[in-house]
């Protein structure tokens, strides 16, 4: 397995982590014992870097991640463990950002105790509070490294600017951002400015919430998940386009002999040593896909042919629905 350091002087972690928010019914139904499954193939194969959020299925991410190491205590050691908060939810259920020292160590404490562990690798603000200056909350977050309770800090979707701001102050492990072959926002400055700053890019939906695989999701299994019922992208007409223009990266996938969502991880793996993708899956045989993605070594022949098969611009629709940009930062 490739490696990647998980900010300029971090621990060295999987070139591919896991994304933990499958470890929850979000995308459909899955149980412990599946999850524990992906876990064993991921001590398997060397994926060390886990990611997962208080807010994934209200903490039950994190405690099946929990239950997995007390279970076998010598993961603690194999895995890097990512989580997050920075999310409030008030008494009629509204969610908003919350930065201020007091939720955000509140919800690490929770985080700590349904992992079982003292100590995570890094802890991100999951959205941003745009009232609060991002220094101030880096000055909380650097507060939480200095007891022990995170060795490294990261923002999730900041726009390369607020980065800037923030590593003035503490050093930024990490910055997770949507980022993939049908999400190409980050090159328009976030890439760059991480490279420059030592600063790792973990990105997550890489293989673009399916589109980007084998099987896409259909329109009956959209039907039944919430979030991608009101994605755009997801939504007639724009869900048809998606389908036939990425119709090319399965066909060109097939030509080379390979899974196509192989293909969408090693194309991002390509974008530069800090770039970190962490799929999710529930299905052991679709992760070994995705891994195959971190033993591909393309050329620029096939750089050239992913890039003719699908040219910058050519997801129909955002990326999300009005309801869930609060927080999201975007730039240009």
């Amino acid at each position: 397995m490739q490696t990647r350091r998980l900010g300029k002087d971090g621990p060295q972690v999987s070139a591919l982590g896991y994304g933990a928010m499958s470890f929850t019914d979000f995308y459909g139904p899955t149980d412990e014992a599946e999850s524990h499954a992906i876990l064993d193939l991921a001590m398997e194969t060397g994926v060390t870097h886990l990611d997962t959020s208080n807010v994934y299925g209200m903490g039950r991410s994190e405690s099946v991640i929990g239950a997995y190491l007390h279970a076998r205590p010598e993961a603690r050691d194999f895995f890097s463990i990512a989580t997050k908060a920075g999310i409030a939810t008030d008494a009629q259920g509204r969610r908003a950002p919350d930065n201020s020292l007091a939720h955000l160590e509140a919800e690490l404490d929770k985080s700590l105790k349904r992992l079982g562990v003292e100590c995570v690798d890094l802890f991100y603000v999951h959205r941003r509070q745009v009232d609060m200056p991002i220094e101030a909350v880096t000055e909380g977050l650097a507060t939480l490294v200095a007891k022990g309770k995170t060795r490294g800090i990261g923002f999730s979707e900041i726009a390369p600017t607020s980065l800037a701001r923030a590593h003035a102050v503490h050093p930024v492990a990490a910055v997770q951002s949507e980022y993939s072959l049908s999400t190409r926002a980050p090159e328009l400055g976030l890439v760059q400015t991480c490279a420059a700053l030592g600063t790792t890019l973990v990105a997550f939906s890489p293989v673009g919430r399916s589109l980007l695989t084998d099987t896409p999701l259909g329109l009956d299994a959209i039907a039944d998940i919430g979030f991608l019922r009101d994605n755009p992208r997801f939504q007639e007409p724009n869900y048809s386009a998606n389908i036939a223009a990425s119709d090319r990266l399965r066909r060109l996938a097939r030509d080379m002999g390979e899974p196509t969502p192989a293909l969408a991880i090693a194309w991002l793996l390509t974008r530069g040593d800090h770039v970190l993708p962490i799929p999710g899956t529930r299905s052991p045989a679709h992760f070994r896909a995705l891994l195959r993605g971190a033993e591909l070594t393309l050329s620029q022949g096939d750089l050239d042919a992913i890039e003719r098969a699908l040219p910058v611009g050519w997801t129909h629709g955002d990326r999300y629905g009005d309801a869930y940009w609060t927080g999201v930062e975007r730039y240009c």
